[in-house]
């Protein structure tokens, strides 16, 4: 136990994981459209979109647990209520959120994409002032929330007289962030009862049921057209699951404020690995503004004042 604290909060080690984590992230914008692609799902085909982020999300449940078990902890030991609370959670952070981000990020580009969904963020921030008395806005979270939605605004302003903004891409991705954001504070309240691995593999299995199922019933369909389209899935479901595990030890072993600013990274990620794997372009004002208010707010909003 000793040894496992020492490893992760060695500063070096926080870095090189917290990176991680947020590039992996980062690169699930051009991951996921790659895999409409090699699957050959179609644009306005959202049945097989959902049965595509089903198995993600159930392969990647199914690993966490996996991983839980192997690391000696309980997974079929619940509390009265857990199993409801649990299901809840099921349905809004995953079945919820990803209809939205599915079918969002089919209707926008990556890049905007990434920095559309950063938004979470500052929803999160919002949210938390309204619910925990002790968690109430600062100025410096409330200029970091209004620097991150006045880059939201600037990456869809083509020209003076053009902003571009569509309900069913860059809408549905802002939707998605806010679900993500309410279900992840209901989730940090399942996380003081139930091991946070434990809570999360259950999570996306339920949820990714719930999807794959939403998606045979509508029509959907996914079927594997070379090795290219298999090892695109296993890398999203690698993504959602190791990713997972190795930042909740992070939070475990450090404070919020030392990892949650590695977050500004996720969107610049996103951004710069579409721009390469889909030859999006990232070399327009509107873009390079976008991400350093929005990477700006996310600093402010994650930054801890000094204690005199």
């Amino acid at each position: 136990m000793k040894n496992t604290t020492t490893f992760f909060t060695n500063e070096k080690i926080v870095f090189a994981l917290a990176t991680l984590c947020c590039l992996l992230w980062g690169s699930a914008y051009p991951a996921i459209k790659n895999g409409y692609a090699l699957f050959l799902i179609a644009e306005g085909d959202i049945a097989s979109k959902l049965v595509f982020a089903g198995y993600r999300f159930v392969l990647a449940g199914v690993l966490l647990l996996l991983l839980a078990l192997v690391s000696g902890k309980a997974i079929a030991r619940f509390k009265p209520g857990q199993i409801r609370q649990l299901a809840v959670l099921g349905v809004t952070q995953t079945t919820l959120q990803y209809i939205f981000f599915y079918i969002g990020l089919a209707y926008t580009t990556g890049v905007k994409g990434s920095i559309m969904n950063a938004t979470s963020t500052f929803f999160s921030v919002l949210i938390a002032h309204c619910i925990y008395a002790n968690d109430k806005i600062t100025p410096n979270k409330a200029l970091g929330c209004l620097l991150g939605f006045l880059g939201v605004t600037i990456v869809n302003i083509k020209g003076l007289d053009d902003f571009s903004f569509t309900l069913m891409g860059d809408g549905f991705v802002v939707i998605a962030a806010f679900i993500l954001s309410a279900a992840t504070i209901y989730g940090k309240r399942i996380s003081q009862t139930m091991d946070p691995i434990v809570m999360t593999g259950y999570q996306l299995a339920v949820g990714g049921i719930i999807l794959t199922l939403t998606g045979y019933s509508s029509g959907g369909s996914l079927s594997v057209h070379g090795w290219n389209s298999v090892l695109i899935l296993f890398y999203l479901v690698l993504l959602s699951s190791v990713t997972f595990a190795l930042w909740s030890q992070l939070l475990k072993y450090n404070k919020v404020g030392t990892v949650a600013p590695f977050n500004f990274l996720i969107p610049i990620a996103g951004a710069v690995l579409s721009a390469l794997f889909l030859d999006e372009s990232i070399l327009e004002w509107r873009y390079a503004a976008a991400l350093v208010l929005v990477c700006l707010g996310i600093g402010l909003v994650n930054r801890v004042p000094q204690k005199k």
